[in-house]
């Protein structure tokens, strides 16, 4: 019954695809990505907001503070099997995946992407997994993208623009905030947009996000109705605010892949790395139950005028109206959430760092305002510092100061806090990336030399075949010859440089026209001159596996327009500068978003 219906809806899109211009059927298409993934946060979003709510009953009725730590565990066990039994065993992680799906995969995400996520993270962080459900949403938001676009047959750019359009619709449904999903899709994922393209993103964010705000309890939203106004005298102090987000987005990143790499050289079964890790988590979520899950319930508790309820149903319940122990136990969850989120997702769940990041930039400014509201240095306004926190540390570890501004000033219901927001986001912003040259998203991808969306050129260049552009078709002199024979093959040819092989066929040199031009119109000279007194050693070498931006580094520090290829040992070819910019020109030119 559900597939006719498919097929009913399918057979109708291709009858509007028929009748409207394609500008007009990109807009349709922008609507409907944007309610798919609507759809797809409504049933994470409820299925995790269900699952703490009754571990929380369950636990304030009948005692039980351990069942926090049981479900975790039963969770990430579930992700591993349903991973390995349904899913082929593999499962992508993070949105870097769809950096890589746009740089070098011509946007084509797998169609298992649109329904993988949301299963193993329902599974991961419902049942309190200490990640986040973001990530998740964004990838499937973009498979919807990608195979809607695949499915009527679209080009590059249109693909392009519709997983932009599915990743903006997915945080935009998320928090009810479509300027921060807009900016998000830009500003982080992808490579290339004209002014023209923004109107089908708007639309697709305002769409997740209408239909999120319908279908949605606004429990389950991340928003701040209540904040304190903003006093300029306090700048200074979200000047410090700012550097210290900074420094902590530096420590969460650093750490969170010290923990990944551990898990990934673990020579365990994937159920007994599950079972390790969980169990650590287990022990983690016992003594600190607010590393339960997103966390987004102690982020609202932590901004509201009785913070200390987060001691209740804990160890710590006999020090809830005992300020400073409440700062320590704030201070310890912030700093050990890096290890719970990096436990959850190394030892086989899955999720994402985006609600990580906002929960512990509460933490971080709350602590922070609160030890210097303690210390009787100063009053400052905590709430408003927990909420501009998240701001700095968002921006710190993904590198979107933009982002990180508007969907705090969107969840606060207001743009009042909009001045300290561009403070702390941009010193996090500049601090983060002092230290960290790549966002967390595009570090590992980076690291193997593939594409990240901060350089253009770099992303382009990297979508470039090397092996496509080398002319294997030169012809080639030996070293004993005399120039009559590169006489000979020059008047036969239109080739201006020759490389000098030995029998065995490695290159012993390179002779180019221009070198010899005086020699050969001497007749005595070209008779008695062996080509080994003429060549020259090559300046840089090519090798096949070496990555466009690599090949251009390499004509740019030879100042030469032709280099010479060699595999396994020996001369292969040669790759030409200016067959190489046409090439980057032309992929460029498809690439860019109109």
């Amino acid at each position: 019954m559900f597939k006719k219906y498919i097929s009913k809806l399918e057979t109708i899109i291709a009858f509007a695809q028929s009748m409207l211009t394609p500008k007009q059927f990109i807009f349709l298409s922008a609507v409907l990505v944007g309610i798919s993934a609507a759809f797809a946060v409504i049933v994470l979003k409820t299925f995790a907001h269900w699952v703490f709510s009754f571990a929380t009953y369950v636990s304030g009725i009948l005692k039980l503070g351990f069942i926090n730590s049981i479900l975790p565990i039963i969770g990430i066990l579930l992700t591993v099997f349903v991973v390995k039994r349904v899913l082929g065993g593999t499962i992508q992680k993070g949105t870097s995946q769809i950096l890589y799906a746009v740089a070098k995969k011509a946007s084509i995400i797998p169609k298992k992407q649109m329904y993988a996520q949301i299963v193993t993270s329902s599974l991961t962080v419902g049942l309190g997994g200490s990640a986040g459900l973001e990530s998740p949403i964004v990838i499937t938001g973009a498979a919807f993208g990608s195979n809607y676009a695949q499915k009527y047959k679209l080009s590059y750019k249109d693909r392009t623009l519709l997983i932009g359009c599915g990743v903006a619709a997915g945080i935009a449904a998320a928090f009810n905030a479509p300027i921060a999903g807009v900016l998000f899709a830009i500003e982080v994922l992808l490579v290339d947009v004209s002014i023209a393209a923004f109107t089908p993103i708007m639309i697709a964010a305002a769409t997740g996000a209408l239909v999120s705000v319908i279908a949605l309890d606004e429990e389950i939203l991340l928003s701040f109705k209540q904040q304190q106004s903003f006093d300029y005298h306090n700048i200074a102090f979200y000047i410090l605010l700012g550097l210290f987000t900074g420094f902590i987005s530096v420590y969460y990143s650093r750490n969170f892949q010290k923990v990944e790499h551990f898990f990934a050289r673990l020579k365990l079964s994937p159920y007994k790395k599950a079972l390790f890790g969980s169990s650590i988590l287990a022990i983690l979520i016992f003594i600190f139950p607010t590393l339960f899950g997103e966390g987004y319930e102690s982020i609202k508790t932590l901004s509201e005028n009785d913070p200390g309820k987060l001691l209740e149903n804990t160890l710590f319940s006999g020090f809830r109206d005992n300020s400073w122990a409440l700062l320590v136990f704030v201070g310890l969850t912030m700093m050990l959430k890096v290890f719970a989120t990096g436990i959850t997702l190394g030892s086989g769940g899955n999720g994402g760092n985006f609600a990580p990041s906002l929960f512990l930039g509460s933490y971080v400014g709350f602590f922070f305002s609160k030890f210097l509201n303690l210390t009787g240095l100063t009053k400052l306004p905590v709430s408003n510092f927990t909420l501009v926190g998240m701001a700095g540390i968002l921006s710190g570890l993904f590198h979107a100061p933009l982002t990180a501004i508007f969907l705090i000033a969107e969840i606060t219901g207001g743009y009042n806090l909009m001045i300290p927001l561009m403070i702390v986001a941009s010193i996090s912003f500049a601090i983060s990336k002092r230290f960290e040259k790549h966002s967390m998203d595009v570090k590992n991808l980076a690291k193997k030399g593939h594409a990240f969306t901060s350089n253009k050129d770099t992303n382009v260049l990297s979508t470039l075949d090397t092996n496509s552009i080398i002319q294997t078709d030169y012809l080639t002199v030996s070293p004993d010859e005399n120039l009559e024979k590169l006489v000979d093959l020059i008047s036969h040819s239109n080739q201006v440089i020759f490389a000098v092989v030995d029998k065995d066929l490695k290159m012993v040199g390179i002779v180019h026209f221009n070198t010899i031009r005086e020699i050969i119109f001497n007749p005595y000279r070209v008779k008695y001159t062996l080509i080994k007194e003429v060549m020259i050693p090559p300046v840089e070498i090519i090798s096949p596996e070496d990555s466009m931006e690599t090949v251009m580094n390499k004509f740019e520090k030879a100042k030469v327009v032709f280099l010479p290829v060699i595999k396994e040992g020996k001369y292969y070819g040669f790759i030409s500068k200016s067959l190489a910019l046409e090439a980057y020109r032309a992929k460029l030119k498809s690439m860019t978003i109109e």
